[in-house]
């Protein structure tokens, strides 16, 4: 016979919040399939608009997983892992297929490498800060960065398709990548001087 022991992790991991963390991690392959097939296979224009609207989606659900989560009082330390890489799948893998495409190249490579630089930076700190069971609370500049990373990396993904509705779609999205790495690297120095603090305490 199962234990509500054993029943209640089920439960939650298959709550509405972390189900929401799950359609993220769905939504890359699909994401990236319209987009490799519009720019590296000749496809479509329309298909920037498919890959768009999904990502899109998955952006609200970034914000929904976590406003269920409370207001429900449904958080668990399930989703508290699955939701960060949730979402650095989707900002790696998006931007890795624009440099792809080329709709980032240039100076503007350097953007995209600092943010995926500071991705594997916090990983790493997380897994640290983990281990000695240390919290690193996301501060609301982080959150200001992942808001302006997520709408630049929209504007570069409706890329050409977006130029012929707006004018310089791509531009606005470089420049928005650009400010979004200030930020990754303020709030990544963050993070890093919390885990150098823990570190020297831990070697004392």
């Amino acid at each position: 016979m199962t234990s509500v022991a054993a029943r209640k992790p089920a439960k939650r991991s298959l709550s509405l919040p972390n189900i929401l963390t799950y359609s993220r991690i769905v939504a890359v392959p699909v994401v990236i399939g319209c987009m490799y097939a519009q720019s590296l296979l000749g496809g479509p224009l329309w298909l920037r608009w498919v890959a768009l609207a999904i990502f899109i989606a998955a952006g609200v659900t970034d914000f929904l997983d976590g406003y269920y989560a409370r207001m429900w009082d449904q958080q668990s330390a399930f989703g508290r892992m699955l939701d960060p890489i949730a979402d650095k799948l989707l900002v790696a893998s998006c931007l890795l297929m624009l440099a792809a495409d080329e709709t980032i190249r240039g100076w503007s490579l350097w953007a995209a490498i600092v943010i995926l630089c500071r991705e594997i930076l916090v990983s790493g700190l997380r897994e640290y800060l983990a281990a000695l069971r240390v919290s690193v609370p996301v501060s609301q500049l982080a959150k200001w960065k992942t808001t302006v990373q997520l709408v630049a990396i929209g504007f570069l993904i409706a890329g050409e398709a977006g130029e012929e509705i707006l004018p310089q779609t791509i531009l606005i999205g470089i420049t928005l990548l650009w400010i979004s790495a200030i930020f990754t690297i303020y709030t990544g120095w963050d993070y890093l001087r919390a885990g150098i603090h823990h570190l020297t305490e831990e070697d004392r």
